[in-house]
């Protein structure tokens, strides 16, 4: 088999086989491909796209690049939950204790935050002594015990995703649906559990922008799931203002404990229910999508899912007494508030603004190298709709460096934008796929 054959029979339309596919992915994960050749390839496939056999083939390559992760040991059917990237999502540390709570085994992977968008593991280090790092063993034994169980992803699953993305990251090849699709598939599917639940985001703080081009790739997301024999669901859901309030790690880990106790803001209470209940679904625990909700709900109103993330916390070397106790958390030296200079209605926050201004107060990494201020972010005062006077404090902004406070300050006050009358809300949940 020959690589440039390979390179020009995709650049003139043509479909490459599972064996060629195959062939391409061993071969530059092991090394033996060329960087200058897979950007060639990864151009030509960028133009003349692949179909959904070739999209399928390349996840299943890629998938098994590496580890495989097999949760039989586990009792149930394992639920996995995965966004593509929104600013202020902390859902799935509301989201995994309600499903728990209520009989799905979670034994979820997660990665850490790069650029705009929070990563969970970064969010569940700012609990003193949480570790995301444990054996298998513990890993597995805990999720049997109670139900629950968040680590972060090893390095061996989907290699070959990894090197591929960061090729694709520096060749302008990032915005194809195949290879968007199965880069995050290929992760998913190696990850071990049986069923998976995709919460698709779109909007100016999400990579899907558009509504179309979210539908597209969640259905896409979906077929392979299924073709893999993983029952999956996809939710295209709104990212055009921020998830909640809270936006950075600390701050984001007590909005979700807050919402546990039924004092969240509305928007998370309700995707986190909507979430739940179609994990509970999936894992056949309510017969349809609603029970699974009304059973999610129950779990929230009778403080079983705060007591499901007591025992996460305390099982992973967490200290406990965080859920009562806000001030064991990482704390900042600096604040900036963002001061409403005309009185009318918020009509929008950019959420990629917002984003970027959290990362630059220190919560987030613009490299992998990068140390984060844990206690770093934004308080978000108002959100769209939102009646509002001059003088109203719209957002606070937290961190441990005056000038990366200030320099926050600046980009999070240009996200607002306050109108005279009162804005059409967005939907929050847009559309099930399944």
């Amino acid at each position: 088999m020959n690589m440039n054959d390979i390179i020009g029979k995709k650049r003139d339309g043509g479909k490459l086989s599972q064996e060629e596919i195959e062939y391409i992915v061993k071969g530059y994960t092991e090394g033996s491909i060329p960087d200058y050749q897979m950007s060639a390839l990864l151009m030509a496939i960028y133009f003349q796209k692949m179909d959904k056999e070739e999209t399928f083939n390349l996840t299943r390559a890629m998938k098994y690049s590496g580890d495989v992760v097999d949760l039989s040991e586990i009792d149930g059917i394992k639920v996995d939950k995965h966004s593509t990237g929104g600013v202020g999502d902390k859902t799935t540390l509301v989201v995994a204790p309600l499903a728990a709570a209520c009989g799905v085994p979670i034994a979820k992977m997660s990665g850490r935050g790069l650029g705009f968008t929070g990563g969970t593991v970064d969010k569940m280090e700012s609990i003193p002594g949480f570790q995301t790092s444990i054996d298998a063993d513990k890993f597995m034994g805990q999720v049997n015990n109670i139900g629950l169980s968040v680590i972060g992803q090893t390095g061996h699953i989907a290699p070959a995703d990894k090197k591929i993305y960061a090729l694709r990251d520096v060749t302008a090849t990032v915005g194809n649906m195949s290879l968007i699709a199965s880069s995050i598939m290929s992760k998913k599917l190696a990850s071990g559990s049986d069923a998976i639940v995709l919460d698709v985001k779109c909007g100016d703080g999400a990579f899907m922008e558009s509504f179309e081009d979210a539908c597209i790739l969640g259905e896409m997301m979906v077929e392979i799931g299924n073709a893999d024999k993983k029952k999956t669901i996809a939710v295209i859901t709104d990212m055009n203002q921020p998830l909640g309030q809270a936006v950075g790690n600390s701050l984001e880990v007590i909005e979700a404990i807050d919402t546990l106790k039924g004092k969240g803001p509305g928007d998370i209470t309700e995707l986190s229910l909507m979430l739940a209940g179609i994990m509970i679904y999936a894992g056949n625990k309510a017969e349809s999508k609603e029970q699974g909700y009304l059973m999610a709900q129950k779990a929230l109103e009778s403080g079983e899912a705060l007591k499901k993330l007591t025992e996460f916390i305390e099982g992973q070397g967490g200290n406990p007494e965080v859920i009562n106790d806000y001030s064991l958390f990482p704390q900042h030296t600096c604040t900036k508030q963002i001061i409403c200079n005309k009185s009318g209605y918020v009509s929008k926050i950019a959420a990629k603004a917002i984003g970027l201004a959290s990362q630059h107060s220190g919560a987030g990494r613009a490299t992998k190298e990068d140390t984060i201020d844990l206690s770093a972010g934004i308080y978000l005062y108002k959100k769209v709709g939102d009646k509002v006077s001059s003088g109203d404090i719209l957002a606070e902004i937290y961190g441990n460096d005056v000038e990366k406070v200030a320099r926050s300050e600046e980009e999070a006050e240009r996200a607002f934008i306050i109108s005279e009358s009162a804005p059409t809300k967005e939907k929050l949940i847009k559309k099930i796929i399944i």
